[in-house]
């Protein structure tokens, strides 16, 4: 089917209006298409935002549980470091209180000093013998230091024993309540004598006193001198019970750390062996020849 030539004509001329026209028409349905997308948009969100808040809600639980394990970790952490750090701090605690002890004894030893001695020398306890049946310590001085057996152990406070076992390096002490301790002793005030017996207990016991003496709690008690072991005057203890005539030492001889060591030149006499001798095994042949 031909064209003819004026229609054709006509529909070129009519192109380009038609043209414009279309794109005018596109820009304003584009307009109008981008406000209609906006407000469906928010009508869109407006609608679904119940949805989006119920299904939030195990999102949020989550994260916040997360959250809340980790708190509970991070609690955990710093726990253990505080108790660390308290571990820590007590055992330095520990050590300050036992350096102001050791301390403490030796600004009193340094304070002592025993009229009549002849020399002394510092000693640190070494290990504790004491129990149900034994009442001494050992120290770390011996013969190399010039200790000798009899000298007598003191602390700042008072009186402590006397040395009974001598080493080229240490040395044994009986303190004044080991059962085998016996002390001439004399009440200060009214210079009666009497005799401080230990018996393993922590007081040891006033006895062989006179009948006529009158002893009250609190009466200080002091070495007589008596048999040239001890010199006169070394502070002992004070009398505690007057009942059963105990005596509360001075010295903490449950405590001992430092102590010194006198030598008074005293030439008293002691028994050959201060300490318990073993006894014989039944049974056991001796060493000794029965015909001598």
């Amino acid at each position: 089917m031909r064209v003819s030539a004026p229609v054709k004509a006509a529909a070129q001329r009519l192109t380009l209006p038609f043209l414009i026209f279309v794109s005018a028409l596109f820009a304003v349905l584009g307009k109008a298409d981008i406000l209609l997308f906006d407000r469906a948009r928010v009508l869109l969100a407006d609608t679904l935002s119940p949805v989006f808040s119920v299904a939030s809600k195990p999102l949020t639980s989550v994260s916040d549980a997360v959250a809340t394990i980790e708190d509970v970790f991070s609690v955990y952490r710093q726990n253990q470091e505080l108790r660390e750090e308290n571990d820590r701090l007590l055992r330095w605690q520990e050590a300050a209180r036992r350096l102001a002890a050791e301390n403490a004894d030796l600004r009193s030893l340094i304070r002592f000093a025993p009229q009549g001695a002849v020399s002394s020398v510092a000693a640190q306890v070494i290990a504790d013998s004491g129990g149900a049946f034994l009442r001494n310590v050992m120290v770390n001085v011996g013969s190399r230091d010039g200790v000798q057996r009899g000298q007598i152990a003191m602390t700042g406070e008072g009186l402590v024993g006397r040395v009974v076992e001598v080493g080229d390096n240490t040395s044994r002490i009986l303190l004044l309540n080991d059962i085998n301790s016996h002390i001439p002793v004399t009440i200060e005030t009214t210079h009666d004598r009497a005799m401080l017996d230990g018996d393993n207990a922590d007081q040891p016991r006033l006895v062989y006193l006179q009948a006529k003496s009158e002893v009250t709690a609190g009466e200080r008690i002091v070495t007589s001198g008596s048999g040239g072991i001890f010199p006169p005057g070394l502070p002992v203890g004070v009398v505690s019970s007057t009942g059963g005539m105990r005596v509360q030492p001075y010295a903490d001889l449950s405590r001992l750390e430092i102590l010194r060591i006198v030598d008074f030149g005293l030439d008293g006499v002691l028994p050959q062996s201060a300490m318990p001798a073993p006894k014989p095994i039944r049974g056991a042949k001796s060493n000794v020849d029965a015909s001598r």
